[in-house]
């Protein structure tokens, strides 16, 4: 969600630089555009007087070609009492069927203020006026930044709609996903119960089975209590990593089938003492080590390494089951994604963000190829 605003939020600020920044650039060239058709209407106003006055002598090879160029900018010329005498580069048609289309188009070029007076001679009340619009690039250019504006506003809007889109079906994954996390949590400790009932049902070492059961039964209190722990403030305390792997490990074996060992090697003589949240971090090893449990039919090794470097102690979890592929491998932590009917749909994003955020640590995919297996490591700093 947080994301999603933030995205809304940068794609509203660019539309608006966009815009500001296309509508003062765009005043910057309509104002040079309007000064060069200026200039071009005063060359073409004084070719025309120089092709009325000149004799059979004068070269006008020149101030023909000016006149002849000036195909873009609309003329009205005038006498003294603003009789429209001619005009160019005006829709002849209209003005044919409309006898209001020049005099209108005259009051719309005196409102612009854009006029160039000739006098005919010596008498300074004969004279001829020219009126001129502008062409239609300039127009353009004057429009143009509402036009963007626009398609702004439309492709801003579009992508708000995507990312509404996209954060209602990232929450719908996270549902599922915490759906199927929760019966993912709840299987081990419901699924043992169910079996000790049964062995008190066929008459069974009713202490063993007490104490078990009595395992499971706190199973599904810790369980409860990581729920809770996700979003609210994190307690840690002093714990001894090596005891925490191996309690969840010895739990996970007993209630895994029996052809599948997992076992524990410690590489070096580390300390592995930290400040740790112990009810999270036992959910992370106990997540690695269900997904480990469902990546092999149940047969198979899981191992389970403990060491430490200069980067911190690193935890890594290895087993020899059906593997991923690279693709996988980069999706693998995002919510909702899963390779099996329960589980890996949102366990994996949440042990993310418990070692990640949380311990300011990393879990990653170390290794794993299809067929051969998946590593998975804990990196945790001291």
């Amino acid at each position: 969600m947080r994301n999603a605003q933030t995205w809304k939020l940068l794609l509203s600020v660019l539309a608006i630089l966009i815009v500001v920044g296309t509508f003062f650039y765009s005043g910057y060239l309509a104002t040079r555009i309007a000064d060069r058709e200026k200039a071009m209407m005063a060359s073409w106003v004084t070719a025309q007087q120089t092709i009325a006055r000149a004799t059979q002598e004068d070269d006008l090879s020149l101030a023909s070609s000016i006149v002849a160029e000036q195909r873009s900018i609309p003329v009205i010329e005038t006498d003294e009492k603003d009789q429209i005498i001619s005009s160019l580069n005006l829709d002849s048609n209209k003005a044919r069927k409309d006898p209001e289309y020049l005099a209108n188009k005259l009051k719309d070029f005196k409102s612009r203020g854009n006029v160039i007076t000739t006098f005919l001679g010596t008498d300074p009340e004969k004279y001829n006026r020219y009126y001129f619009g502008e062409s239609m690039l300039l127009q353009q250019v004057r429009y143009f930044p509402l036009i963007q504006l626009l398609i702004v506003l439309l492709f801003t809007i579009m992508m708000m709609r995507f990312i509404n889109s996209r954060n209602r079906s990232i929450q719908d994954r996270i549902w599922a996903g915490l759906a199927k996390e929760t019966a993912h949590q709840l299987g081990t400790p419901v699924s043992a119960l169910e079996g000790w009932t049964a062995l008190l049902k066929e008459g069974g070492n009713h202490g063993v089975v007490s104490q078990e059961m009595d395992k499971d039964i706190h199973r599904l209190k810790l369980i409860t209590e990581r729920f809770s722990m996700i979003g609210g403030e994190l307690k840690k305390e002093l714990t001894d990593l090596q005891q925490l792997v191996r309690s969840v490990t010895d739990y996970m074996k007993r209630r895994a089938p029996e052809q599948i060992s997992m076992d524990i090697v410690v590489a070096g003589d580390c300390n592995f003492s930290m400040s740790v949240s112990g009810p999270l971090l036992e959910w992370v090893v106990e997540n690695l080590l269900k997904n480990a449990l469902d990546a092999m039919n149940e047969r198979g090794k899981i191992e389970i390494r403990m060491g430490c470097d200069q980067m911190g102690i690193w935890i890594d979890i290895k087993d020899n089951g059906k593997g991923m592929s690279a693709a996988l491998q980069r999706d693998i932590f995002n919510p909702g994604i899963s390779t099996k009917k329960r589980g890996w749909g949102l366990g994996l994003t949440l042990s993310r963000r418990i070692i990640e955020e949380y311990h300011g640590g990393k879990l990653y995919v170390k290794e794993s190829q299809p067929g051969l297996g998946t590593t998975f490591r804990i990196m945790l700093k001291k």
